[in-house]
C-alpha cells in the first residue's frame, strides 16, 4: 500500500481533553505507536484558526496519520482556544497569541502528566508564533518551525533563543507568502544556532504529497534520524 494522502496507519490513538489554567477545556488528539514505547513527542501547534487552521490542518493530520507507525512518534494535536475541527470546539475565544499561552502550557503539563519523552513543538504559521513566544517556558527539546511568519513573535523573543539549549529549526517554503528563505536567515540571523533549511518549490500550505514527504522527513531527521528514510509503502495490514 503506497502511503500518501490521509491514510492512518496502525497507531493508538485517543480523544484527549487539556485544562488550561485560566479554566477552559481543549479537546485533541493522541497518537501512539501501536506495540512500542514513543522515543520522542510532537506537541503540535496549528495555522490561524481565523484563517482555517486548526489541529487537522493537513500536515499534522498526516504526521498524526504516519509517524507514530513509521517513526516511533508519539503526536499530540489539539485545538486551541475558540478552534472547531471534527474532533469538537475547544473552549474560548481565540485571543491572537496571548491567550493561547496557557493552551500551550496545558498541552505540555499533559505531557508531562502522561510522561511523554523528550517533547518537540512542531508549530506551522500561526503555530510557530506560539513555539517561539512561549516554548522556552517549557522543558522541551527544541521547536520545530513551518513556514514562521514572524507577525507575532518580537525580535526580543525570537533571540531569547540564542545560545540556549533547546534547538530552533526553521523549515521555510521557498515561495512562502509572508517570510522567503532570504528574509527569513536575516531574521533568523539573532539565533545562529538554528538549523535553517530552505525548501525549494514550497509554499506555505506545503501542498501535495512531495512536500508532505519533505516536510515529515524533516520532521524526523531532527527528531528521530534513526528512522529514516521513511517508507513510501506500507506492508502490514491497515
Amino acid at each position: 500500500m503506497e502511503i500518501r494522502g490521509g491514510i492512518e496507519l496502525p497507531a493508538i490513538r485517543e480523544h484527549i481533553e487539556l485544562e488550561t489554567s485560566d479554566g477552559l477545556t481543549l479537546v485533541g488528539e493522541l497518537a501512539l505507536p501501536r506495540d512500542r514505547e514513543p522515543v520522542a513527542t510532537l506537541v503540535t501547534l496549528h495555522p490561524l484558526p481565523t484563517a482555517g487552521g486548526f489541529m487537522d490542518s493537513h500536515i499534522l493530520r498526516k504526521a498524526a496519520g504516519r509517524l507514530p507507525a513509521l517513526a516511533d512518534l508519539a503526536v499530540l494535536r489539539f485545538n486551541t482556544r475558540g478552534t472547531s475541527s471534527p474532533r469538537g470546539t475547544s473552549e474560548g475565544d481565540f485571543d491572537g497569541g496571548v491567550g493561547e499561552r496557557a493552551d500551550v502550557a496545558a498541552a505540555m503539563a499533559f505531557v508531562a502528566q502522561r510522561g511523554l519523552p523528550n517533547p518537540w513543538l512542531v508549530g506551522w504559521s500561526f503555530g510557530t508564533e506560539l513555539a517561539i513566544k512561549y516554548g522556552l517556558e517549557h522543558p522541551i527539546r527544541g521547536a520545530i518551525l513551518l513556514s514562521p511568519p514572524l507577525h507575532r513573535a518580537t525580535d526580543a523573543e525570537l533571540a531569547a533563543w540564542a545560545g540556549n539549549a533547546r534547538r530552533l529549526v526553521a523549515i521555510i517554503p521557498e515561495h512562502d507568502d509572508y517570510l522567503k528563505p532570504a528574509a527569513a536567515r536575516e531574521r533568523f540571523a539573532v539565533v545562529p544556532e538554528t538549523h535553517f533549511v530552505a525548501v525549494a518549490g514550497g509554499k506555505h500550505l506545503w501542498v501535495g504529497e512531495v512536500m508532505t514527504r519533505r516536510v515529515l522527513d524533516e520532521i524526523v531527521s531532527v527528531v528521530n534520524p534513526a528512522a529514516l528514510p521513511l517508507p513510501s509503502e506500507w506492508t502490514e495490514p491497515v
